[in-house]
């Protein structure tokens, strides 16, 4: 059986992708056999004309896994903006079960799998055709979450407003990754502490500015069987 973790964070450009790419590079070098999966993604890159999942690319550079970018996301738009709106702009409504179609095929080619989300967890997939939240696909896909927070000024409201929808959704919490971390800033040492006093959920990890590992104790533990 594959098992799976989704990366969800608690706003835009905090730092998904950077943290999914260290921990499928651990992961992997660790001995496992370890992919990666994005439902959707928006904003993608423009190379020589050619529209790139940049997100998807950078991961498998990472984690040095030579294959096509495309096979690893099921959603592709050229707008930078939510989900939602850019597949209503480009016309191709986001879909739960081309979503989960894809995850199973990649089930079949990996042992483990992190998933990672768009945006934050509030983040609307689909307001048109069918209702579809980014929750939903969580739930759906039958994983539990990590979230990534900045380690900076601001951190303990939305972290602690994440983790209070996250458990108001259903889904189960396995850890907080500090993403942009200075060890040696007293707020920021607060800032850990307090996450974790306020929410019961454990910082699994903190990762400083251009680090290029990841330590997690146990890591594959995090990982649920899907």
């Amino acid at each position: 059986m594959t098992k799976g973790i989704f990366i969800t964070a608690t706003g835009t450009d905090i730092g998904k992708t950077y943290i999914s790419g260290l921990i499928v590079k651990k992961m992997r070098e660790l001995g496992f056999n370890c992919g990666y999966y994005k439902p959707a993604l928006s904003g993608a890159e423009i190379v020589e004309g050619k529209l790139i999942p940049g997100d998807c690319k950078h991961v498998l550079e990472e984690a040095k896994i030579k294959d096509n970018p495309f096979d690893f996301v099921s959603y592709v738009f050229k707008p930078a903006v939510s989900p939602h709106l850019a597949a209503q702009i480009e016309n191709n409504p986001i879909k739960l079960q081309k979503i989960l179609n894809d995850f199973e095929e990649l089930k079949k080619k990996f042992d483990y799998i992190v998933v990672e989300g768009a945006g934050g967890i509030i983040c609307p997939f689909n307001l048109k055709e069918e209702k579809l939240m980014l929750p939903d696909v969580i739930k759906s896909l039958g994983l539990d979450i990590i979230i990534v927070a900045s380690g900076s000024l601001g951190t303990i409201n939305s972290t602690v407003l994440t983790v209070e929808y996250a458990k108001q959704q259903g889904i189960n919490i396995k850890g907080i990754i500090l993403n942009n971390f200075n060890p040696n800033d007293e707020m920021q040492i607060d800032n850990k502490l307090q996450v974790e006093n306020l929410t019961g959920i454990k910082v699994i990890s903190t990762v400083g500015n251009n680090d290029k590992t990841i330590k997690i104790d146990d890591i594959q533990s995090l990982f649920k069987e899907v």
